[in-house]
């Protein structure tokens, strides 16, 4: 990962680079993560191995497609055999474990919720290091760390995960975000950010789990809305005889 340069007695360094294993990291959690997700499913929306694999390598490698396509790069997951093998393998993965990890659900969140964490903090870290302002950066590290589960959903035909009720995966992934963005333009260290944003993205979304925490639906809104509009009608009582 290119970042912004320094001249160090003529000679030019990166100020940050993702290292190979913490990108792959990240792709082999989101795979074995998708491929939970594909296993669980039963009757007409069941799939074979295959189409299991193809989840989990998408949810792998997704958020890191977005990511590039909105900064105009080469897609880094492209770029080496790794990701791919490394994506594909952590599908399998997720295929053999799948009847042990059903049972430990727990597990399972806190899994996507790293996931999350991870996508997000490379996203938006790399939108920095690039010269984008805060407020784009932090966009581009919500999409990535959202892109990879709304590009399973909407291949496996399903309501997209962020945006119904009861979900609170862009809104923990855009504190996370905002709080790398802010300790980078306050002169924290990249890395230093980016471990926060994956501590607090990681926290608040484990916490809208175990809480049933979620953002108001919007016709609860409309109906108070309305309720509030009914009442500030007058009401005019006919005459009296």
């Amino acid at each position: 990962m290119a970042g912004r340069e320094h001249d160090n007695g003529g000679v030019t360094e990166p100020l940050f680079v993702i290292p190979l294993w913490a990108d792959l990291l990240a792709v082999g959690l989101g795979g074995v993560q998708g491929a939970l997700f594909a296993s669980g499913f039963v009757g007409q929306r069941r799939l074979d191995m295959l189409g299991v694999a193809i989840i989990g390598i998408v949810m792998g490698m997704g958020g890191g497609l977005i990511r590039d396509l909105l900064l105009g790069v080469s897609p880094t997951t492209l770029q080496s055999n790794w990701y791919l093998l490394t994506a594909t393998g952590a599908a399998l993965v997720g295929m053999l474990l799948a009847g042990t990890f059903a049972r430990l659900n727990g597990v399972i969140v806190a899994l996507d919720a790293v996931v999350i964490g991870l996508f997000g903090a490379f996203g938006t870290s790399k939108a920095l290091v690039l010269g984008l302002p805060d407020v784009p950066a932090v966009f581009v590290g919500v999409c990535a760390a959202v892109g990879g589960g709304i590009l399973r959903d909407v291949i496996m035909g399903l309501p997209v995960a962020v945006m119904h009720v009861g979900s609170l995966y862009a809104v923990a992934a855009g504190v996370g975000c905002a709080v790398l963005a802010g300790a980078v333009s306050l002169g924290a260290p990249v890395v230093a950010g980016a471990v926060a944003c994956v501590i607090v993205t990681a926290v608040i979304r484990v916490l809208a789990v175990l809480f049933d925490i979620s953002l108001p639906e919007q016709r609860a809104l409309h109906r108070r809305k309305v309720a509030l509009e009914t009442s500030a009608i007058p009401i005019i009582k006919p005459p009296a005889d």
